[in-house]
């Protein structure tokens, strides 16, 4: 059955007693999933969506600028409200989460391999005193009950790295990675026993790549930061 006209005047249904602009906006976004609002389309002025809704005008309006929010329609000046998109945008952290693991990885290579070069030029003596307390609290870690201490120790020592490189739009990159590489990380611990597998929990490379920081030795401790990552993914993909 081919979609309705643009211009055809299909009743929306009365809306039941909850927020009104949220509703009105969901049954907008309907309208458009289903093909009876195809990109391009213009939609029906303010007063008739109020009528077919069963709303007031500021309704309508205010449901038109959530779905001009999420990049469904476009208001044109003097023109009307055109829809220029099927599928509202999504959001970044929204994308990361379905991200698979190792797309998730190899972005996180090369934002923690640049962050170890940067570091490594930009050290002050104060990112070296968090690094090296961080190593602490990791080893510390390690020893305890919980692995998910571990692992929040251990993200805890690469998000001091970033910190070191003095790169705020970086930093804030990798924070919106975080909650996806915990995630993963936790996958991997409930395949693999992290402590029989490697009963020295990587500490020799966390230790030689601060110890690159420190000597501000660029090229050494992006190697380093890489061999490890490339280590940690190919044990997560050997478990999915």
């Amino acid at each position: 059955m081919p979609p309705a006209s643009p211009n055809s005047r299909v009743p929306l249904g009365p809306l039941r007693p909850s927020p009104l602009v949220e509703q009105a906006a969901q049954r907008l976004r309907d309208r458009i999933a289903d093909g009876s609002w195809p990109v391009g389309a213009k939609l029906p002025g303010e007063t008739t969506l109020a009528r077919d809704l069963g709303v007031g005008r500021s309704t309508v309006r205010e449901a038109l600028r959530a779905l001009a929010g999420a990049g469904l329609v476009q208001a044109r000046q003097g023109a009307g409200v055109f829809v220029i998109a099927t599928e509202p945008d999504e959001d970044w952290p929204a994308r990361l989460r379905r991200a698979s693991v190792a797309d998730v990885y190899e972005i996180r290579m090369m934002l923690e391999v640049r962050a170890a070069e940067l570091a490594a030029e930009r050290r002050t003596d104060a990112d070296l005193t968090a690094l090296d307390a961080a190593l602490a609290a990791r080893d510390e870690a390690f020893a305890g009950p919980a692995i998910e201490a571990f692992i929040d120790a251990d993200i805890a020592l690469h998000t001091a790295v970033v910190a070191a490189a003095h790169n705020p739009v970086l930093a804030d990159l990798f924070a919106e990675f975080v909650p996806v590489l915990r995630d993963g990380l936790l996958d991997l611990a409930a395949l693999v026993d992290v402590r029989t597998s490697d009963t020295a929990h990587g500490r020799a490379a966390h230790a030689a790549l601060i110890d690159a920081i420190r000597t501000q030795n660029p090229p050494e401790a992006g190697q380093i930061i890489k061999t490890e990552l490339d280590r940690t993914l190919s044990a997560l993909l050997q478990g999915r």
